[in-house]
């Protein structure tokens, strides 16, 4: 099982993202889970060029993806997609690992 996927959608919002901040050749994409949010747990996603001692960088879908030691626990699994309908437009985690979820889709349970 791969630890993150990352869908075509992802992967081209990203490339546009890191393009457009100039940041292309030298960012990856961090995944983080960290506390709070309505469930107790909420992802976070920042670009970085910093890799850490207890870090994990991956190449997924042309996107590098960093990913703290912590963090790896919860996101195991997980996919990251990008939707642009007419009722919500962002990025989106699809998380095996998550026992329960609020209703916005930005916090979870473990």
């Amino acid at each position: 099982m791969p630890m993150i996927e990352v869908t075509e959608a992802a992967s081209t919002q990203i490339h546009a993202l890191l393009d457009k901040e100039g940041k292309a050749e030298s960012h990856g994409l961090r995944m983080k889970v960290i506390g709070g949010g309505c469930s107790g747990l909420q992802y976070q996603l920042a670009f970085d060029d910093n890799l850490g001692e207890n870090d994990t960088e991956i190449e997924v879908g042309g996107v590098r993806v960093i990913v703290d030691e912590r963090s790896a626990l919860y996101l195991v699994g997980s996919s990251l997609d990008y939707v642009d309908t007419l009722m919500e437009s962002g990025f989106k985690i699809e998380n095996p690992n998550a026992k329960n979820t609020c209703g916005c889709g930005q916090s979870f349970g473990a």
